[in-house]
């Protein structure tokens, strides 16, 4: 949407600067007036989220910055060239709230997901490091992103107890990573179950979703070229269904659905797992939860 704006309003100045200049100039007006545009959007974008205050908590989400990330998410993915092919999003509930839950495989990942549910007002639960992101942790912080402290029990039993109470009232549905770190090789990693007690508490269904292709987005994006990224809904598992099932069991059924849409070799053998990979999973576990 942004960028047919960028468009329409470059082709209306282009025709203007032909009025007072040279027809034969048009595509250079128009060039121009696009390139120009483009830069005060980014530069509209930038002061947005730089005079952001992200000690002050967020009390209710601002509708302005929802519009405003999902016209800057709707334009990094089309300035990008980023092919999303998403299948099943049909299938989202239309009325009530939900948890979403979804593989974890690069830090992107939140951006394409809103790309592919833009009126969702989804709110993630990402690790504590997020909020220093550059633009980013502006942007999520006033969608009301909820950040999670995974050293300590209390806190984070905390952050579970928020969004419990923000999908009870109606206020939001929550989107999860379960693994709890982006996926250092793409297979996808056994839960942390406790994040589904929001689904259960809150009695709202669980949507599953993959992804694949997101880890290949930037660097793609150094070489100019277009990328290509599968986004799933595998299956939305109904609030009653949830709210009989045990944990464990709850969690063990979304990463089944989740592999059977993903492929056998996503499946994580814990015990054939790299020695790197697993100082790094360790090292993760500490502080990357999103």
């Amino acid at each position: 949407m942004l960028l047919k704006m960028i468009t329409a309003m470059a082709a209306v100045l282009a025709v203007l600067g032909c009025v007072f200049g040279s027809v034969w100039l048009l595509p250079v007006y128009f060039v121009g007036a696009f390139i120009g545009l483009l830069v005060l959007a980014a530069l509209f974008v930038l002061v947005a989220c730089l005079v952001v205050d992200k000690e002050t908590p967020q009390e209710q989400e601002s509708k302005f910055y929802r519009w405003l990330v999902k016209l800057a998410v709707e334009a990094v993915v089309q300035v990008a060239r980023v092919h999303i092919r998403a299948e099943g999003v049909e299938k989202l509930p239309k009325d009530g709230r939900f948890l979403l839950v979804c593989n974890h495989i690069h830090d992107v990942d939140p951006g394409i997901l809103l790309h592919c549910f833009p009126d969702a007002q989804l709110v993630f639960i990402a690790k504590r490091e997020t909020k220093d992101m550059f633009l980013i942790g502006s942007a999520l912080h006033k969608l009301r992103c909820q950040l999670i402290n995974r050293e300590n029990d209390k806190e984070a039993l905390k952050t579970i107890i928020q969004c419990i109470r923000l999908v009870k009232e109606d206020e939001a549905s929550v989107a999860v990573f379960p693994e709890g770190y982006v996926s250092l090789d793409g297979k996808l990693r056994h839960f942390r179950s406790g994040v589904l007690k929001i689904a259960q508490k809150a009695n709202v269904p669980i949507v599953v979703c993959t992804l694949k292709g997101t880890k290949e987005v930037l660097p793609n994006l150094k070489k100019l070229k277009p990328s290509c990224v599968d986004m799933h809904l595998v299956e939305v598992i109904p609030a009653d269904q949830v709210c009989v099932a045990n944990t464990v069991d709850l969690a063990e059924q979304v990463y089944d659905l989740m592999i059977a849409d993903m492929g056998e070799e996503y499946r994580c053998d814990e015990k054939a797992m790299h020695p790197d990979l697993q100082r790094a999973r360790m090292e993760q576990e500490t502080a990357n939860f999103t």
